[in-house]
């Protein structure tokens, strides 16, 4: 799979890119990177990329025409697959925008490439979002730009390429997984069996695979109810 970035500060994906599930994913050839920023398409000498907005208000806004600019940049040196170039799936990280999950990564998981675009200052003009295919967001809170939440978008979806996790039975114990239910995950433990008077639980302990495995169930089941119990409602 193929990440593209559209960013003013390509330098914070060095760490995300290079270390990691992520970084070995690449060293192996499972994910690629490509990254352009909006100020290579900026306005005048300074290559200004923002300007006040209409009405008036606090603040600076992202020019439009600088990013579309930067993403047919990105779309016209894409790399050719069998059937042309590919254009990346182009998603813009806002916090007005739906909210990313487990069943959105999954879905992701599934194109070859995908085009992460980071806004700044008050975010990017409105007529953005007719050149967008999807408008994402962590959560309900507000962050400085998009490159946290792209970053957060890339970790998520590569682990979910073929051959990327060490040990793939990892995939389907997870918190939100289709086998678990859409339930998290139970606890998991290990040595010492007691730390500070905690110990682990002794079905662990005794070897009865059948007995740990009805303990994992209905440890996921009650963790979620006392913190997340609007999932148990979406189970149905």
């Amino acid at each position: 799979m193929r990440f593209d970035v559209v960013t003013l500060f390509p330098e914070m994906f060095t760490g995300v890119a290079s270390l990691g599930v992520v970084g070995r994913a690449a060293q192996e050839g499972a994910v690629s990177f490509r990254y352009r920023s909006p100020r290579e398409f900026g306005i005048g000498r300074h290559q200004s990329v923002d300007d006040t907005p209409y009405g008036g208000g606090a603040g600076m806004v992202m020019r439009v025409d600088c990013v579309v600019a930067c993403l047919e940049a990105l779309d016209a040196d894409a790399p050719h697959g069998p059937e042309g170039a590919v254009r990346g799936h182009r998603i813009l990280l806002t916090p007005r925008g739906k909210r990313f999950d487990q069943r959105c990564a999954q879905e992701l998981a599934g194109r070859p490439a995908l085009t992460l675009i980071c806004g700044r200052y008050e975010g990017i003009d409105e007529r953005i979002h007719g050149h967008v295919d999807e408008e994402l967001s962590l959560g309900d809170f507000v962050l400085s730009g998009g490159e946290i939440a792209a970053m957060a978008v890339i970790d998520a979806v590569a682990r979910l390429l073929p051959g990327v996790l060490g040990n793939p039975d990892s995939l389907s114990t997870e918190s939100y997984s289709p086998t678990q239910g859409g339930l998290l995950e139970h606890p998991h433990y290990t040595r010492p069996v007691e730390f500070r008077g905690a110990r682990v639980p002794e079905v662990l302990l005794g070897g009865n695979h059948a007995a740990i495995e009805a303990w994992r169930r209905e440890a996921a089941r009650a963790y979620t109810e006392a913190v997340r119990p609007e999932l148990l409602n979406r189970r149905g």
